[in-house]
């Protein structure tokens, strides 16, 4: 009966995240939505920052918080380790959720686009963007990343595996891929406004500082192959040199889930 909630609360944590994922497409995006990121201001500027600012602040500090090791291993003092995971994917969901309520549009234009040209160019980046987000996933563990393979596992009664460092596909190219397609994301808007800056600029600030975090604790769950893989593989950036990591066994990258 417990393995079967376990499974049944992790598999709802899970949909939740597909509704998410969904309409932030429509939300960065401005498409089919009537309150995106861009729509037309209701409050006034100063009170629209201070609101925008408290929302990303929270999710910063939910995402960066459930993410660390210390916390982990507090929560599963009180809830079954198998569901840690769907939890930590429960609340990025009510944090995203809330920015989508109570998101406040500033107006103001910093850069607009007006060729369909240009405009079909940054649509293009921006989806690719999101695609890069979803493969990324994929690439690494998408169902253990999201707590699936953790729920399922316990409901068969079966150990989780211990993780192994891998560099597959793009993580052979930068560190952080997934990180990579926010960034694309949050930048590729054929009109920029001011909200939509501030989000662009907070977020692209987040990942820059969540990376030092992660990165510690990869460190210190794969040791020297994660210092190899650091040294030899830029962070955000590809280069053109052909690095290799010169390591036998591989392990698992785990970027966090936005």
């Amino acid at each position: 009966m417990k393995n079967s909630i376990i499974l049944l609360y992790g598999g709802l944590a899970y949909l939740m995240f597909l509704a998410v994922f969904i309409y932030a497409i429509g939300f960065v995006g401005n498409i089919g939505l009537a309150n995106s990121i861009d729509a037309i201001p209701k409050k006034p500027l100063m009170q629209a920052l201070i609101i925008n600012l408290s929302l990303l602040a929270i999710f910063a500090v939910q995402h960066s918080v459930m993410a660390r090791t210390t916390f982990k291993k507090w929560l599963t003092q009180y809830i079954p380790e198998s569901a840690e995971r769907s939890t930590y994917v429960l609340f990025s969901n009510l944090a995203m959720i809330a920015i989508f309520i109570w998101w406040e549009p500033m107006g103001g234009i910093v850069w607009q686009f007006e060729s369909t040209t240009a405009k079909t160019i940054l649509f293009s980046l921006y989806m690719f963007g999101w695609a890069t987000v979803l493969i990324s996933t994929f690439l690494i563990n998408h169902f253990e990343l999201f707590g699936l393979q953790q729920i399922w596992r316990q409901w068969q009664e079966i150990p989780m595996p211990t993780p192994k460092f891998v560099m597959p596909s793009l993580y052979k190219l930068v560190r952080h891929p997934l990180y990579v397609g926010w960034i694309v994301v949050f930048w590729a808007s054929a009109t920029m406004t001011v909200a939509h800056l501030l989000f662009a600029v907070m977020c692209t600030a987040y990942i820059v500082i969540a990376i030092r975090f992660e990165e510690k604790d990869l460190v210190n769950e794969f040791g020297e192959q994660y210092q190899a893989y650091q040294k030899n593989v830029p962070m955000l950036v590809p280069t053109l040199s052909n690095n290799k990591i010169h390591t036998t066994n591989h392990g698992e990258n785990h970027d966090t889930y936005q």
